[in-house]
């Protein structure tokens, strides 16, 4: 494939290839040389989460505690980089890992997502040979990103030991395919992802929050209620209150079917996984297996952690969004809750509204509540075999069950099987 940026150290083919019909985060793997691997490796198909747990991490997550929630965990920190890396979204913690892993040679090249040159928040997938070039993959963006369309041409320049940087259905996807693909190991540093929109969707929004929007250096969702917003033209850093957000003048499409149906929120199936929900101010790293566990080896002296928090009470907040879900029929949840209120609102919710790894909780549940409305309103047909068990237990603490047709099967009953999570 001939490159887009053949730097030294980072490398962005040009891709052939589309995203399929339908339901389809364009993962990469249509773009492989073979694209009927789809078939075989998409979450939105028949995800395979007991059995690729088990074959990943040596066993399937357990069905109640806090892996019903979060999957198969060896090890969960709250953490930070010291010093925080420069420009980094939260501290640097992601591409540090990726950066060790060149540094000591335990991998020869790593595919991860940079921002594409003529627009900052559109990812562009790379391969990165260069340690110190995995600076350029700080930050977020939003977009689909064909990134595993890059396991061709790294393969093709003779790399045998890789690491990938990774949202859910990539990993899904690469996982379902990891035994076949030819490589001597692959080592999955994973993010979580929720909602993902196309760029130019995510250009209106931006065009919605700030009326200088191209200044827009950075934005994050922190899990104190507000979205973290900094400029590149001498402004101060902004904070802006979720129920602030201009959810209401959105199109009811703006988040695509997909990522309404997401049923792994925290990357299950990476051997870590680096985020911020549970980290209540900090990041929040999953550790999964030992491959997981090496890696964090990798930061020995550098991490500064504390312990991890559990505040409030979720069960009133994600109730509340099951019934807005509800009555989006598809669309975006509504918003109910009077202007007057808003402030009010906002104010209590960084307080006594769940945080912490309830916080965490909290989203996990609202994202499996999603899925199963979502579902059943626009493409019922594709339940029985596009929601996995650990989400069927998640919503039945909620009321939500299966209709006729809407479960596969159950398979023969395991210790704790049944159970409604805890937490």
């Amino acid at each position: 494939m001939k490159d887009t940026i053949s730097d030294p150290g980072l490398v962005a083919p040009v891709l052939t290839g589309a995203a399929r019909p339908g339901l389809c985060t364009d993962c990469g793997v249509s773009r492989l040389a073979d694209s009927r691997a789809c078939g075989r490796a998409c979450q939105f198909l028949r995800p395979s989460y007991p059995a690729l747990e088990a074959r990943v991490h040596g066993r399937e997550g357990a069905a109640t505690g806090d892996e019903a929630f979060f999957g198969v965990t060896r090890t969960m920190l709250r953490a930070r980089l010291t010093p925080a890396a420069p420009g980094a979204q939260w501290t640097g913690i992601t591409t540090a890992l990726a950066a060790r892993l060149l540094e000591t040679g335990a991998v020869t090249a790593v595919i991860a997502t940079a921002p594409d040159p003529a627009d900052r928040w559109k990812p562009m997938p790379v391969i990165v040979t260069d340690p110190a070039r995995m600076a350029d993959c700080r930050g977020m963006r939003m977009g689909f990103s064909p990134t595993l369309a890059l396991l061709d041409p790294v393969r093709a320049a003779g790399h045998r030991r890789i690491a990938i940087v990774g949202i859910p259905c990539q990993v899904h996807a690469l996982r379902a395919l990891e035994a076949e693909l030819g490589f001597d190991s692959i080592t999955v540093i994973g993010t979580p992802c929720s909602d993902n929109t196309t760029t130019d969707r995510f250009h209106q929004f931006l065009n919605l929050l700030d009326p200088r929007p191209e200044t827009m250096s950075y934005l994050e969702f922190r899990a104190d209620y507000r979205v973290e917003l900094r400029f590149d033209d001498g402004r101060a850093p902004r904070t802006v209150p979720f129920l602030r957000l201009p959810i209401s003048k959105l199109p009811a499409d703006f988040f695509p079917l997909t990522c309404k149906t997401c049923v792994d929120y925290t990357n299950r199936l990476a051997d870590i996984t680096v985020g911020y929900m549970g980290g209540d101010g900090d990041q929040w790293l999953i550790v999964r297996n030992d491959r997981g566990a090496e890696l964090l080896r990798l930061l020995d002296g550098r991490l500064a952690t504390r312990p991890l928090t559990s505040k409030g009470r979720r069960r009133g907040a994600v109730a509340g969004f099951m019934a807005n879900t509800a009555r989006a029929a598809g669309g975006l949840p509504l918003r109910s809750i009077p202007d007057w209120a808003r402030p009010i609102v906002a104010f209590l919710q960084p307080r006594i509204g769940p945080r912490g790894l309830e916080f965490a909780r909290a989203r996990v549940e609202m994202k499996a509540i999603e899925t199963v409305l979502h579902l059943r309103h626009a493409l019922p047909r594709r339940m029985k075999t596009m929601i996995p068990e650990h989400v069927w237990r998640l919503v039945g603490a909620y009321g939500l069950s299966p209709g006729d047709g809407e479960q596969l099967q159950p398979r023969a009953t395991r210790r704790g099987q049944g159970d409604h999570p805890q937490g």
